[in-house]
C-alpha cells in the first residue's frame, strides 16, 4: 500500500494541466508558477520553482527505491 501511494503521489504531483484547470482564482501551486515563469521566457527564474518540483519528487522514488532494496533477500 506505501509502495502504491508513493507512485500516485509522485504521477499526481506533475499533472499540470489540471492543476491549471481546478485550481481555484488567485492562487499559483509550484507547477503553475514554474509554467507561467517558462512561458513568460523568464527561465533563470523559472529554474528554481522546477528544481524544488523535481527535488519534491525525488524523495518518494528515493524512499522507495531504498525500502524495495532492503525487502529483496541479499544475494550471495
Amino acid at each position: 500500500m506505501a509502495t502504491a501511494a508513493l507512485l500516485v503521489f509522485v504521477d499526481v504531483r506533475k499533472e499540470l494541466p489540471a492543476t491549471l484547470v481546478l485550481r481555484p482564482f488567485n492562487t499559483d501551486t509550484l507547477a503553475v508558477m514554474a509554467y507561467q515563469l517558462a512561458r513568460d521566457e523568464r527561465l533563470g527564474e523559472a529554474a528554481l520553482p522546477a528544481l524544488a518540483l523535481v527535488a519534491v519528487g525525488l524523495i518518494p522514488v528515493v524512499m522507495l527505491s531504498r525500502t524495495l532494496r532492503t525487502a529483496q533477500p541479499a544475494e550471495r
